[in-house]
């Protein structure tokens, strides 16, 4: 199996967990996007240009996170609620990272962590992509 073909399916998986779920992406440490997308028929709520900036925003901000590791433990996940969806970032090896976006209704006490088991084998596998 090509390892796209891999990453687009767990991005698939992610975004069938809930019908909220508007996005899966998984972004490489230079902010590019490596697999996934928006749910089919939902409309992304920013631009192109503008998913390119956020990208290398969240890469950068995932390699800056590390700095507390010792003090904190390893970053999980981290969670935005916006006005309009709710943001949720996975580090994964190699500080690539699975960005996440649903409706605000979702239950975020409990989604998190369905996409933590689901990306746990990725965790260790990601250096090999």
């Amino acid at each position: 199996m090509d390892n796209v073909e891999e990453l687009e399916k767990i991005c698939q998986k992610i975004i069938k967990l809930d019908p909220k779920m508007r996005s899966a992406r998984i972004i490489n440490s230079r902010g590019h996007l490596m697999a996934g997308g928006m749910k089919k028929g939902i409309m992304s709520l920013e631009a192109q240009k503008q998913d390119e900036m956020m990208f290398m925003e969240l890469a950068l901000r995932v390699r800056m996170r590390h700095e507390f590791d010792q003090e904190f433990g390893q970053v999980h996940f981290s969670m935005s609620y916006r006005e309009k969806v709710i943001v949720m970032s996975f580090p994964l090896a190699n500080d690539d990272v699975l960005l996440v976006s649903s409706q605000k209704e979702l239950d975020f006490g409990k989604v998190p962590f369905k996409i933590l088991k689901i990306i746990s084998p990725l965790k260790n596998k990601m250096s090999t992509f």
